[in-house]
């Protein structure tokens, strides 16, 4: 089986991504889609293992094997985590409908620090950029302020959310570049203090719920194993 005949035929969860799902598209943006398969059982039975993700079959594409993808949101990585709150569902099998039944149990506190080591690259980045350009790259700029947000605001709360909210025009100011790089700076650097402050007060757990997460791999694998065999 080709990897894109896994992604074809056994995605359990896709969704778009990125501007759209953000509320921040234009007429211009790009469509992000992203998804999760789930690799037959079966398969792991080889030396050769399925891959723990596929590019495409279509551009801006991109989807993770079920137990990788849980890994990665078990971390806390952003990418990862902001996938199960997309509000543009593309496809949902009832494997997809329990595994966004568990988004509640990847959330914790670790997310503050997965969620701030990508701000700081992505910030360092876009420092790059000032001191040879002259400015950032504003989109970039843009999708960091409101991850930024995004993370300080599930801090507060405990929820995910990943739409723009009221802050979406002035987020569209910074990307078509009408707000000088220092306020934009001193916006970043307002938010992940203001993350840093909610922390101690957060109503999410130290930790992500590990074992609901692996009771549900668990079954699905084994039910996928039982419909390997039985076929």
């Amino acid at each position: 089986m080709d990897d894109l005949t896994l992604v074809r035929d056994h995605t359990i969860y896709a969704c778009v991504m990125g501007s759209r799902a953000f509320g921040l598209a234009t007429e211009a943006s790009d469509t992000d889609r992203r998804g999760v398969y789930l690799a037959p059982t079966p398969l792991f039975w080889r030396f050769e293992k399925p891959p723990t993700h596929v590019e495409g079959p279509r551009e801006e594409e991109f989807s993770w094997e079920l137990e990788r993808f849980c890994e990665l949101a078990l971390r806390g990585n952003p990418n990862v985590l902001e996938c199960l709150h997309s509000p543009l569902v593309e496809r949902l099998t009832p494997a997809g409908e329990e595994l966004l039944s568990l988004r509640g149990a990847f959330l914790s506190r670790r997310a503050h620090t997965t969620f701030s080591r990508y701000a700081v690259s992505q910030h360092r980045k876009l420092l790059a950029d000032v001191r040879v350009h002259g400015a950032p790259r504003w989109k970039h700029a843009m999708h960091l302020l409101r991850l930024l947000a995004s993370c300080r605001d599930l801090l507060r709360t405990g929820r995910l959310t990943i739409e723009a909210g009221p802050e979406r025009e002035r987020f569209l100011a910074v990307k078509r570049g009408e707000v000088g790089w220092d306020e934009v700076d001193a916006w970043m650097t307002r938010l992940a203090e203001e993350s840093e402050a909610a922390l101690s007060t957060s109503p999410l757990p130290a930790g992500p719920d590990e074992g609901r997460v692996a009771d549900f791999l668990h079954r699905t694998r084994r039910a996928s194993a039982l419909q390997g065999l039985s076929a």
